[in-house]
């Protein structure tokens, strides 16, 4: 089976999982456009592949009144584009049995980064897919930290599941159409990336070395994505969604049929 996707827009693709899923989309032959915060990062990801494979365009999610021009402009450019992979994330540890060492700001920064920004970009961004003849799809890079929680990250972790849920909803939301939109959730588990760095998690010593390689996480849920599943879980975050998860999902999808029933007989 192959990817079915031929021009994805990856934003957060400067560092760790966007970056590597960048990569391999290109080594599958998919053009792919690339969006984040760092500058310097981005050209250098044009000047290794060159502009006929990659395109870069500077993006700060959490400027939220720039994503709607952001959207239309990057789809007037690509018509084509099929394929939305939404991955920007930050983690900070909080301690709350400390509050004068809670800087709300920060938490306010990753609530904002990790979920209101996909919020707002997936918003803008279903109208075009709607309109596509073909299968286009949302991706989103969730966390194992949406099924169980540690109470290091405990925000971090809150806007996971949220995101989680939301995801959850929106694809009963897009199952009936219009428009053809997949929507794919992503839940890796600890995986070797600066979202761990101790520029920003000093308690944490040699975070980059904490979890999966990048390169095992990319290969084993590149799978998942070639196999056509819209939840791809890998190492400890499979454990859980196997487990209770499914229950929770089997429950979700009863009660949610339930809804539609009496929505149906009230018409």
């Amino acid at each position: 089976m192959v990817f079915n996707y031929k021009k994805i827009l990856v934003i957060g693709a400067t560092s760790g999982i966007g970056k590597g899923y960048t990569e391999k989309f290109i080594e599958d032959g998919i053009k792919v456009i690339v969006a984040g915060r760092r500058k310097e990062r981005l050209d250098a990801l044009v000047e290794t592949y060159g502009k006929d494979k990659v395109e870069a365009v500077q993006l700060d999610i959490t400027l939220l009144n720039q994503i709607p021009k952001f959207v239309l402009d990057t789809t007037s450019a690509h018509p084509d584009l099929d394929c939305i992979f939404i991955n920007s994330g930050i983690q900070r540890a909080f301690d709350f049995s400390k509050p004068e060492t809670v800087d709300l700001s920060i938490l306010d920064e990753e609530v904002m980064t990790n979920y209101t920004a996909y919020i707002h970009l997936t918003l803008a961004f279903i109208p075009h897919l709607q309109k596509q003849e073909n299968q286009t799809s949302l991706i989103y890079t969730s966390s194992g930290l949406a099924l169980v929680p540690v109470a290091r990250c405990l925000n971090y972790c809150a806007t996971k599941a949220a995101l989680h849920s939301f995801i959850l909803c929106l694809r009963e939301q897009m199952r009936d159409g219009p428009g053809n939109i997949k929507v794919i959730e992503i839940f890796p588990p600890a995986v070797q990336t600066e979202l761990h760095d101790e520029r920003h998690q000093p308690d944490i010593k040699n975070g980059r070395a904490i979890g999966m390689p990048l390169d095992e996480f990319i290969e084993e849920s590149w799978e998942g994505l070639v196999r056509g599943e819209e939840q791809i879980a890998v190492g400890m975050a499979a454990t859980a969604f196997n487990g209770f998860e499914a229950l929770k999902q089997a429950t979700f999808h009863k009660m949610n049929d339930m809804i539609k029933g009496i929505e149906r007989r009230n018409e």
